[in-house]
């Protein structure tokens, strides 16, 4: 029996696997680095309490996950996309916003935003082949990261956010169109 490989069920017109991985480090080095910059946002406005050490600690996780997508982005030449300016701005704009708007809100970001990378991170999972299987156990990893931080969002309460469903809705699209940019810009 053979092993699957990266991107050999593509059909034409699909990226090869070179495109494919290099798209899926793009992607993520701007996902994580945009992570950051949220964190970054909440931590200049949320009060000191058990909320800012969360978001400390998620942040924390989340600059260790942007260092691994740098690395891979210089080992493999990967180029980065030419949105990161916009994502230094709105990154932390969404932070400072939502710790703005209370503890909660700010959990309520987190919440969306990691059920869309951990949607996200199992797609690219599923897309890589044995050719890539350090690139997916990295990828599963970070995963299991941000499902505990989403976790750890909703034990902060940010279910109870004001206007939740139309704030963790809005984050959601915003996140899924960074998403979609960043593969291709």
């Amino acid at each position: 029996m053979s092993k699957r490989l990266t991107a050999e069920d593509r059909l034409p017109g699909d990226p090869d696997r070179a495109e494919t991985v290099a798209r899926m480090i793009r992607v993520d080095q701007a996902g994580e680095y945009g992570a950051v910059r949220i964190y970054a946002g909440q931590r200049a406005f949320l009060p000191r309490g058990a909320a800012a050490d969360a978001v400390d600690k998620m942040a924390a996780k989340e600059a260790e996950h942007l260092a691994a997508f740098d690395a891979m982005v210089a080992e493999r030449g990967v180029r980065p996309t030419a949105l990161m300016p916009l994502w230094h701005l709105a990154g932390y704009a969404l932070g400072a916003a939502t710790a703005l708007m209370g503890e909660r809100a700010a959990m309520a970001c987190t919440e969306a935003i990691e059920e869309v990378i951990d949607r996200h991170y199992a797609e690219q999972s599923a897309a890589l082949g044995e050719d890539e299987a350090e690139l997916r156990a990295t990828i599963d990893a970070f995963r299991a990261d941000e499902i505990e931080h989403r976790d750890l969002a909703v034990a902060h309460a940010a279910r109870d956010a004001p206007g939740y469903r139309l704030l963790t809705d809005a984050v959601k699209t915003g996140s899924r169109l960074a998403i979609w940019l960043s593969t291709r810009v």
